[in-house]
């Protein structure tokens, strides 16, 4: 018999598990120790001065624990129907591995390297300010997230299995932690190794996995793609193609627009990243509790409307680092992550305004308005702050003043960062609502409106600035058959597990497609 239980409890107290039997035997009315009990749920309740978890567990009365079934059955799926999977992000892996489910033979292309040489690159573009543009913090084996947090939260609660994508993440060797937190966070230290898993559990099923393959061409024929180009020398043959390029992949986008396959402008965010002390931080949300081994770093979660557009915190790494996410010369780009323990001196954060296709009058007909703007707002900060991979920066309460500041505290960001006045390199519209919304958010976290924070810029990668559109129902391209746009590059997902969901959804949608074909 299993029972649910709820209560709340003092940080020092969640990981005494004699305490919580006791505890969990008081609120039950239990009357001998014949129960186990296992966590279900788990998040901090910061709001007043006494800091509290709410805690949540599922009491077994009859003794032992279930086993815990397996959430990715295995099937050999070498001489199988085939599914060609263009990127080996998380929506490419998990659409793989459900393939796999279904009896199905995935075959990916991933323009970039594996894991292992992928982090070479990245220490070139840290430390030398060299862009490999195949491989960098977006593209390669495990896409964004790979180096740049593994963050797991999502408010896409209806738009799949959330506890499935989590469970498919602890059993390729991830903390069981992540299905009892409410905001699960595995680490870039870590991710990368759970990635290897997967790709070798694909390949000993059967599927293929190829590094060094970016997609260059296709041909269709009567509104029914019939092949595939792979670096503009390698031909096949395909009748199902999920494409999950990533939200960078702006050489699909023109690809995608040349062959005449339909693509839609679509509504993203950009702004600034900023960086306090982590300490700070944890004054502010914890009410001057600090140095607590009980305790978390501390997050936070901003919104506002300035000048009637939404201003809103985004991808929050506390205890993180910013790094550099520019996908070809002649851009700058920031992007945060943490590490499991999240034990950096600083937190991070963007901070950006909603950006709208109707921002553009005249234009918003034109699928690339949005990306010709994030592209412009890219290379412009590129330029002001000397043609690196240093990025402009500015002291926070000298950008809502208009100062250009004069020094700054350390920045966690490597290649460096260059004094310039913010508000001649972003956009007017946008650099008017950061003003407001800083103002906003200083008086709702008392402290965070300081100098000593400092704004990088570009925060430009919040998502995908075009839509691949598809059958809600099919997944399948509205008006080319045979192409299953997914996940944040195609504008269907916004992190890690909503991109999972959405490539085991397309791979579903595959499989009923495939039943009902000779």
């Amino acid at each position: 018999m299993i029972r649910s239980i709820q209560f709340q409890l003092t940080p020092e107290k969640i990981f005494d598990d004699e305490f919580l039997k006791n505890k969990i035997r008081q609120e039950l009315n239990l009357e001998n120790d014949d129960f186990t009990f296992k966590w279900k749920r788990r998040s901090i309740d910061a709001r007043k001065r006494q800091i509290l978890y709410n805690a949540t567990f599922e009491v077994y009365l009859d003794g032992e624990l279930p086993q815990i079934e397996s959430a990715f059955k295995a099937k050999d799926v070498q001489l199988s129907k085939e599914v060609v999977i263009i990127g080996a992000g998380p929506a490419g892996l998990f659409a793989a591995l459900r393939c796999i489910e279904n009896g199905l033979k995935p075959i990916i292309f991933e323009r970039g390297k594996d894991v292992r040489e992928r982090r070479r690159d990245l220490a070139k573009l840290n430390k030398e300010s060299i862009v490999v543009e195949d491989s960098n913090y977006c593209f390669g084996e495990g896409g964004a997230g790979t180096y740049s947090d593994g963050k797991l939260y999502t408010r896409s609660k209806k738009r799949g299995d959330i506890e499935k994508a989590l469970k498919t993440f602890v059993e390729f060797g991830a903390s069981e932690d992540i299905l009892v937190d409410a905001h699960p966070h595995i680490g870039t230290n870590k991710l990368p190794q759970i990635i290897v898993s997967m790709r070798e559990k694909i390949i000993a099923c059967g599927g293929e996995v190829h590094f060094h393959k970016r997609l260059t061409d296709l041909k269709i024929e009567k509104n029914r793609l019939k092949s595939i180009c792979i670096n503009s020398l390698e031909w096949k043959n395909v009748d199902h193609m999920i494409l999950a390029t990533g939200h960078s992949a702006r050489d699909i986008f023109y690809l995608l627009h040349e062959k005449g396959v339909r693509i839609e402008a679509k509504p993203f965010a950009l702004g600034v990243r900023i960086e306090h002390r982590q300490e700070l931080i944890d004054s502010i949300q914890y009410h001057g509790r600090l140095n607590d081994e009980y305790l978390p770093p501390a997050s936070y979660s901003l919104v506002t409307q300035a000048d009637d557009r939404g201003v809103y915190s985004f991808c929050m790494c506390p205890g993180g680092i910013i790094a550099p996410c520019s996908t070809a010369n002649g851009e700058v780009v920031t992007n945060g992550w943490s590490p499991s323990k999240r034990n950096n001196p600083y937190s991070n954060s963007g901070i950006v305004v909603s950006i709208y296709p109707s921002d553009f009058p005249g234009k918003e007909n034109d699928p690339f308005v949005c990306l010709n703007f994030q592209k412009a707002v890219e290379k412009k900060c590129w330029e002001a702050a000397g043609s690196t991979q240093k990025v402009p920066a500015q002291r926070m309460v000298d950008f809502v003043e208009g100062i250009k500041s004069v020094d700054f505290p350390r920045s966690s960001y490597q290649p460096g960062i260059e004094s310039v006045d913010l508000n001649t390199v972003l956009p007017k519209f946008v650099s008017k609502r950061l003003r407001l919304a800083f103002q906003d958010f200083g008086k709702k976290m008392r402290g965070y409106l300081t100098n000593d924070a400092v704004l990088h810029a570009p925060e430009s990668r919040t998502s995908s600035p075009i839509a691949i559109p598809r059958n809600n129902e099919t997944c399948e391209h509205i008006e080319i058959e045979g192409i299953f746009p997914c996940g944040e590059g195609a504008g269907y997902a916004g992190g890690i597990i909503s991109a999972a969901i959405d490539g085991m959804k397309c791979a579903d949608a595959i499989f009923q497609k495939s039943k009902h074909e000779v």
